[in-house]
């Protein structure tokens, strides 16, 4: 893990950047991002946006601290903003835990995140165990990363450093987040949060991609929207125990039996099937023009009466066959 990184601190270094996004490959995704900064939230403040561009392998630190809103808001020749990119419903994002990450950009910088990927609960959904509780990024680099054991030493004495520069507990400063230039320890931690993360996605995506599996792929899908919307909320604490909680048993069940009760009535009715982003669409061969048809076989328009019904569709059938000495 020794690449290099790029620090965009000015808005001719972020240009070129935005250029190299708008055509992105969008499966599997290309933009893995995270934030780092003191206290993220409305009554903080971001340093530093952390942006790995899986297929070039580009890594850019953007200086949120020397930049501000400017970071966001300026402007490609395209249209494009780190802000429109952000909230775009085409380009997915992939990131650990959005939840802080959303808070910090919608309350400081009115950006709403869409189409995000979130491996803590990729990772939740993927698990055989007990889903009581989320997962930290170092428990997930630990236990499913498939890189080698040297690089996972490496990560974790860039992660103490970091530590010792901004822990207070351990004799930081967390003001060393914004002195410029940026120290040593919090550019490496930042630029080795990011690379790590396309492993873990495709470790998690490879999981959720099997035969299945729809049932976790939406709910992954749904909890992140939810994460996002309660994120994006006046009250929203992100430092609250409650942020630990992932699924107990009995939620799971329930909505499981959910589940399974709308795929039985989707099988017998026919009309739905999901897709490849699990959506529910029409069938290929059922429109409502199908619908209208099928009403059309059955209903007798003059005689305002159900046109094909027979003996054995009234009550008693039974009884007046074998009056009739009928055969059934």
């Amino acid at each position: 893990m020794s690449a290099t990184s790029t620090i965009i601190d000015s808005k001719a270094d972020l240009l070129p950047l935005l250029d190299s996004i708008v055509n992105v490959a969008t499966d599997p995704p290309s933009l893995y991002f995270g934030l780092e900064g003191f206290d993220l939230g409305r009554h903080g403040s971001v340093s530093i946006l952390s942006l790995h561009i899986a297929p070039t392998k580009g890594t850019y630190l953007i200086d949120v601290h020397a930049l501000g809103g400017g970071a966001f808001s300026t402007t490609n020749s395209s249209g494009v903003s780190l802000k429109t990119i952000l909230e775009s419903t085409t380009i997915p994002k992939v990131v650990f835990d959005i939840r802080n990450d959303s808070h910090a950009l919608f309350r400081l910088f009115q950006v709403s995140v869409e189409s995000i990927k979130d491996l803590q609960v990729m990772e939740l959904a993927t698990r055989t165990g007990s889903r009581e509780l989320v997962s930290s990024l170092a428990m997930c680099i630990e236990r499913h990363s498939p890189i080698s054991a040297a690089a996972k030493t490496e990560w974790h004495l860039t992660k103490e450093r970091y530590n010792k520069l901004v822990d207070p507990e351990r004799g930081g400063r967390p003001q060393a987040l914004n002195e410029r230039p940026p120290k040593p320890e919090l550019i490496q931690y930042c630029r080795q949060n990011v690379m790590l993360l396309p492993a873990l996605y495709n470790v998690y995506n490879t999981k959720l991609r099997q035969p299945g599996e729809a049932f976790w792929r939406i709910t992954v899908r749904d909890t992140t929207k939810d994460r996002i919307k309660l994120s994006q909320s006046p009250g929203y604490d992100g430092y609250s125990k409650r942020s630990a909680h992932g699924w107990n048993d009995h939620t799971i069940e329930t909505e499981m039996e959910s589940w399974n009760e709308y795929l039985m009535m989707e099988d017998r009715a026919g009309t739905h099937v999901l897709n490849e982003n699990d959506e529910w669409v029409p069938a290929p061969s059922y429109d409502f023009e199908d619908f209208l048809n099928e009403e059309d076989q059955y209903y007798d328009d003059d005689n305002n009466d159900w046109g094909n019904d027979t003996a054995r569709d009234c009550i008693g059938w039974e009884e007046d066959m074998i009056k009739n000495g009928e055969s059934f």
